[in-house]
């Protein structure tokens, strides 16, 4: 991305887009039971809320009515279908990973099996947005968190559910993950892509390239270590640096780096996420903090910066929401790459 004279002028910049993930896979309704739903009805009630608030991009990971985190294909389709009735307006975005919680005490907290996460392609109503992982990774969500971050939760250190997220992996090959977006574009549903490192983006790029990924390009830097980079000035200038001026980023870290690096996203023109599934803390981590309040305080940040926050339809097109490409021409073109090489063409630059 290109930052010219004039660009952290407010009037230069998209109204802010605000992700919330308010379902928090990770934890146990008892770690935080003022703001964990477990009951349909309740989860999608908390959905309608976090709009309310000014979000309007809502992460869904769904919870069987034991409180586990739901693996069940037909729960997705359920919440689906009655969130989209309550909350028309929100652009949902299904969690690729449909939930990574342990089943039981001591089990590994893993992603589900490649024909499973494929199956998210035929959830109805159609979500809005899959997100998808690139390249197969390490993913330690507990690696920087600190021992007074998971205190007194079922992530404590020396737990069992502390040792099975340390253990966590992502499997994102790259003959999964050109089928799984040739799935979900056939159905009309937008990938959005949750990057872990300047690596990763690069593999999309040359999809891109090939002419295997027509999408536009909407994705997540997520820094939360532990396999993805560090939430520090230093890893977030360098992948800013590397995507393209056509793309659309949304900024993504864990526990107090949260709203820290939030602020830095909103100042540049980019756009946030918070919730519980990122953090249960106040900056201060003399209370939890809910989904709802995280929301709340950007929003007040964010006008306080002049900046305005984004409405349903608003979000919809910043994301480009329906959108889709016919050829790697296309997509290069719009997501503001230099065109590919042409037959013979000498150089190192590229113009369109």
């Amino acid at each position: 991305m290109n930052f010219m004279d004039g660009s952290l002028f407010v009037e230069n910049m998209d109204k802010l887009v605000i992700t919330c993930a308010p379902f928090g896979p990770e934890w146990a309704p008892s770690d935080f039971p003022e703001d964990i739903p477990v009951k349909l009805a309740d989860q999608v009630q908390k959905v309608v809320d976090c709009y309310n608030a000014g979000a309007t991009v809502c992460h869904v990971h769904g919870r069987e009515e034991d409180g586990s985190g739901s693996k069940s294909l037909a729960r997705t389709n359920e919440m689906m279908a009655a969130i989209r009735e309550a909350c028309p307006e929100m652009v949902l975005q299904v969690g690729g990973s449909i939930s990574f919680a342990p089943e039981a005490e001591g089990a590994a907290a893993k992603w589900l099996s490649d024909d499973t996460r494929h199956g998210l392609s035929m959830i109805e109503p159609r979500p809005d947005q899959v997100t998808i992982a690139i390249n197969s990774n390490q993913m330690n969500v507990v690696e920087q968190m600190c021992a007074a971050d998971v205190a007194g939760t079922t992530l404590e250190v020396g737990t069992p559910g502390y040792y099975a997220y340390r253990e966590m992996t992502i499997p994102a090959g790259p003959a999964w993950v050109e089928e799984h977006i040739k799935r979900l574009s056939a159905r009309g549903i937008q990938t959005h892509f949750q990057l872990a490192n300047i690596c990763q983006l690069e593999t999309v790029e040359r999809m891109m390239r090939r002419g295997v990924c027509n999408v536009p390009l909407i994705l997540t830097w997520v820094a939360i270590g532990g396999g993805f980079d560090a939430p520090n000035i230093y890893n977030l200038a360098n992948f800013v640096r590397g995507c393209p001026d056509g793309s659309v980023l949304t900024v993504e870290t864990s526990m107090l780096n949260t709203l820290p690096l939030n602020m830095m996203g909103m100042a540049m023109g980019l756009h946030v996420r918070c919730g519980i599934e990122d953090n249960i803390w106040s900056q201060k981590r003399d209370r939890k903090m809910s989904t709802v309040e995280q929301i709340e305080q950007l929003v007040r940040i964010s006008r306080e910066m002049g900046r305005e926050v984004a409405n349903g339809q608003e979000a919809r097109e910043i994301y480009r929401i329906g959108t889709f490409y016919k050829d790697a021409d296309e997509t290069l073109a719009m997501n503001g790459f230099a065109p590919n090489r042409k037959p013979g063409q000498k150089g190192a630059t590229h113009h369109g």
